[in-house]
This record gives C-alpha cells, structure tokens and sequence, in this order.
C-alpha cells in the first residue's frame, strides 16, 4: 500500500487512513462507472478527492484491444501533475495520494487536490464571446497562455489526451499574471517519445472545444505562431499538412458530437 500526506496534512495521519480519505462521502461532482470526483472538507479548507475503485479486466482488456492506454488508478494523474509541475505549468497541488493493491484491474486509490478559488473554466469564461466578444488585448492573452501551456505540455513529451477548455481553470483577478491551471490529469501519458498522433489528438480536442466562441483565423494563426515559437511564413509551408491533419481532427470531433 502507498499512503502520501503533504506537510498540510502530515500532523493528520493517525485519522486520514487509506480507508477513511478512499471511502469519504462528501458533495458529488462526477460520479462515473468506476471513479467518483467529490468537494470535500477536512480542517476547514476545501479539497477535490477523487477516488478509484478497479476498473475490471474488461475494460483493460478493452482498451489494449483499442490500442488505449488504460486508466487503472490515480497513479497516472499523479504522477502527470508532478510532472507538469516541474516543467513550469499551474496545476492544482497534491494533498495526499494513496493507493492498494497489486492486480491492476483492481486497484483502489485516490488523490486529494487542493481545491482553487476564485476560478473560472475557459469553456464558460468564452461561452458569450461568439455573441459578446471580450476585448482584444484580453483574448490574445488568453490565447498566448493557452498555446504556451499546449506547447510546454508536448516539449516535456506529455499528452493530456483530454484536451479541452474545460480543463483550463482561469484565477481571479484576470490580470495577465493570472495563473491558467490544467486540470483533469487522469487520463495524461508521459512518453519517452511523444508521437504526432498524440499532439494532433491534443490539440484537435481544443480546437474541437473552441468551435463556437467566435475565434477567428487570425485567432487561430496567432495560437500557432505562439505553439510553435516560429514564424507564419514557416508553419504555413513547412508545417502545414501537420496542422490541416489538426484541423481535420478537430472538425470529426465537432461534427461527432452534433450527432
């Protein structure tokens, strides 16, 4: 068994158990098959816990048979926030992390997060912007930070896989120094070698994501030039095919989800 507290919690280990934080009962934000995301309070501050319970041989089996990557325990979304961390990314700080059993497809474990406020997603910040456009100099901020993240994210071979705007958290004041955290690690993979397919997935989920709010080509070219720290004229004849493969992905996505 694996049981981390942070030096937040240290003085609580005779109470916070594997078993007291891996069945702790608080305010339900996700509840999915074989993992539950719940807000939760311990000495007054608030934390996100979400708790793992084994996802099954069938679904390892599903996955490996899809050529997935399977998600068996919070390990990974561990291990992908220490990582992001190091590499100069805002994420949201580990608590504690704990983790039992040796059968992969039974594992149970959890990881407690730090909860953030005051924070707002990316994907209800922009959702009146197709409408309402913000001012300039505040969406071409939000952009560079977005591209900067993407780009360090896939510089340090990690792919999130979950790539949306939703998954971006914005902190209040909105000033330019304003951290963006990244969110929902679950699922990220670190690479000894990140390939293509990987950074166009990523990167077509937030294209897909960003669809209705109103961005403009020069938008989109503004992204590009941040992501790839070079020039337009470059991109657009060197590295073309590369982001059309992007833009393709990204409208399958679009249309995949009007059905």
């Amino acid at each position: 068994m694996i049981l981390y507290l942070n030096s937040d919690l240290e003085l609580e280990a005779n109470a916070l158990t594997f078993n007291y934080l891996m069945n702790y009962q608080g305010e339900v934000y996700r509840h999915q098959k074989n993992r539950i995301t719940q807000k939760i309070e311990i000495k007054g501050k608030n934390y996100f816990i979400k708790q793992h319970h084994g996802v099954g041989w069938r679904e390892v089996f599903k996955n490996l048979f899809s050529f997935k990557l399977p998600v068996t325990s919070a390990l990974q979304e561990w291990l992908a926030i220490k990582a992001c961390f190091k590499s100069g990314i805002a994420v949201p700080k580990v608590a504690a992390f704990g983790q039992k059993g040796k059968n992969p497809a039974k594992l149970k474990s959890f990881i407690l997060l730090q909860a953030l406020s005051p924070i707002i997603s990316l994907e209800e910040l922009t959702h009146s912007w197709k409408n309402q456009p913000p001012k300039a100099h505040f969406k071409y901020m939000l952009i560079k930070k977005v591209a900067s993240i993407a780009r360090t994210l896939h510089q340090h071979k990690i792919s999130h896989r979950d790539f949306y705007l939703c998954h971006f958290l914005l902190a209040e004041p909105y000033t330019r120094d304003a951290p963006l955290y990244l969110i929902d690690l679950h699922r990220a993979t670190q690479h000894l070698y990140i390939r293509k397919r990987w950074i166009i997935k990523d990167l077509a989920g937030l294209y897909f994501s960003s669809q209705n709010i109103g961005l403009t080509k020069r938008d989109c070219l503004r992204f590009i030039k941040t992501y790839t720290q070079q020039s337009l004229k470059h991109v657009l004849t060197k590295k073309l095919i590369f982001w059309l493969k992007v833009k393709k992905r990204g409208e399958q996505l679009y249309d995949e989800h009007r059905k």
